[in-house]
């Protein structure tokens, strides 16, 4: 019962990735089109662009990190 329960966590603790993968695509999306709107601005949209980007990519890593938590470090304490 305890193993199935902790396959639900990491599969619901990996689901974050897809969202990250959303929120990368978004803010790259929104890269283009300010770029597209006014050239001018495209160095300091893109500085905004990485940092939006490393922030997101940041939320990303905690996904597996807490997944593998699960998985291997909260182990159950079978009685002999």
């Amino acid at each position: 019962m305890l193993e199935g329960a902790k396959s639900i966590g990491v599969g619901a603790a990996t689901i974050a990735l897809a969202g990250a993968a959303v929120g990368i695509g978004n803010i790259l999306s929104s890269l283009i089109h300010s770029v597209a709107r006014n050239p001018s601005l495209a160095k300091q949209s893109f500085g905004y662009a990485i940092l939006g980007f490393a922030l997101t990519e940041a939320i990303a890593l905690f996904a597996p990190m807490t997944a593998f938590l699960i998985s291997f470090v909260f182990r159950s304490h079978k009685k002999s």
